[in-house]
């Protein structure tokens, strides 16, 4: 069996956002959002596009996105490269989503929370060793939660998960190794088979349902992926290559300076300073500085 990649946009929205997922999403937010407790009963899957509603306004195009029995709103989106300004996106994405709730002359309490659940290829916050990390309002000094807490983010790091097959306890722990490994996976693994939902996503994942054209598609956006991938690599390369040379530069200059700072210390009892100075290529105020700490 060969699956498609979860991790791509087309791949992402065919598992948990098309008309047969609606069980698949549930298990998958119950498991990265509720640690795995079957908080969520029903939910609908709706249009994941927020148009602007005022002139000049950003577009917003989300992966999925579904309203609870509550009405709760829950946007999720997969993001595999680590794009310019991208924490500011989610942000605006699930502020937008929350204020776009309300029609003209329509009362603040009938908003309802928003929830931005946000799976990474990359790793967003370097110093938290937590693959799951969740934000909400909260007072400086107190840490109490805002009363009206209704924006709540919610950030699935994957390359901080490292467990095997063997190590997986937890539906988060299930629901994550799917999404990273799917694509290298040629069966589906005795731990996860047993989750109808997670057997159901790797039916829909199975390459062999979609037709020639989708598989085409699919491993062209892949190939796109990974040109960029490879592209912010060699800029990272690049840059640290300049820093080395840079340094190595800068060493040798220091040590230059240094050396002629020598010759001038010893020159000090015997020379004056603007000859001290001609003689070492130091500047007059260098040979000053030097004669008034010895």
């Amino acid at each position: 069996m060969i699956f498609i990649n979860p991790k791509t946009d087309y791949a992402f929205k065919k598992i948990f956002g098309s008309s047969e997922s609606k069980e698949i999403l549930i298990s998958f937010l119950n498991a990265l959002i509720y640690e795995g407790n079957p908080t969520i009963q029903d939910l609908e899957i709706i249009n994941p596009n927020l148009p602007p509603k005022l002139e000049g306004l950003k577009d917003s195009y989300l992966d999925v996105k579904a309203k609870l029995s509550d009405g709760t709103l829950v946007i999720i989106e997969m993001q595999v490269l680590n794009v310019q300004s991208f924490g500011k996106r989610v942000l605006y994405n699930a502020a937008k989503t929350y204020a776009f709730q309300l029609e003209a002359a329509q009362g603040y309490r009938l908003l309802k929370p928003v929830i931005a659940l946000t799976i990474t290829d990359f790793e967003m916050f370097p110093n938290s060793p937590e693959f799951i990390s969740r934000f909400v309002f909260k007072e400086v000094k107190k840490n109490f939660t805002y009363p009206e807490n209704n924006l709540d983010l919610v950030f699935v790091e994957l390359p901080k998960f490292t467990k095997g097959q063997e190590e997986l306890e937890t539906l988060a722990d299930k629901w994550v190794y799917f999404m990273k490994n799917a694509r290298s996976l040629t069966s589906v693994p005795e731990t996860m088979d047993s989750i109808p939902e997670i057997h159901e996503a790797f039916n829909i994942a199975n390459q062999a349902s979609l037709s020639r054209e989708e598989v085409e598609d699919l491993d062209r956006r892949e190939q796109f992926i990974y040109d960029q991938q490879g592209a912010i690599i060699k800029a990272v390369q690049d840059g640290i290559e300049q820093g080395i040379e840079q340094g190595i530069e800068q060493g040798i200059e220091q040590g230059k300076r240094e050396e002629k700072l020598a010759i001038a210390r010893q020159l000090l009892s015997q020379l004056d300073n603007a000859t001290i100075a001609q003689v070492t290529g130091l500047s007059v105020e260098d040979v000053q500085n030097l004669r008034g700490d010895s």
